[in-house]
């Protein structure tokens, strides 16, 4: 049935070597406050003003990433290139130039392991 569903995302969790890292990065990235739980996990805790969001959880995989995402973060804001720099200098890797299409403009960047997220500002 249209406009139906069957519950709402709790949490996006990824896979990190280094869980607590990858969190704090994602907490400046997104704001909120991370917690570590004892059994390795770590996640943001916290919403931005009244909207809510999922938890954004990582947990503890030794793997070492191998093949782009097939799921990405796409990060709304307000200036691509201010947020890029701040998202290099706290450990994101800036991938490509900046794209622009019909949609607006972002920014491709890789998380401290390599997760590929984007910085975007819809078309005005």
């Amino acid at each position: 049935m249209p406009g139906m569903s069957l519950g709402r995302t709790e949490q996006i969790v990824i896979n990190a070597a280094d869980p607590a890292r990858v969190a704090r990065f994602w907490a400046v990235v997104l704001g909120g406050a991370v917690v570590d739980r004892p059994d390795g996990w770590s996640y943001i805790e916290g919403t931005t003003g009244a909207e809510w969001r999922p938890r954004l959880s990582f947990q503890p995989d030794p793997a070492a990433k191998t093949e782009r995402n097939r799921l990405h973060l796409d990060i709304r804001v307000d200036d691509i290139a201010a947020a890029t720099a701040e998202a290099v200098a706290v450990g994101a890797t800036a991938i490509g130039a900046l794209e622009t299409d019909a949609q607006g403009s972002f920014q491709v960047l890789h998380d401290p392991e390599g997760n590929e997220f984007c910085l975007v500002m819809p078309a005005s």
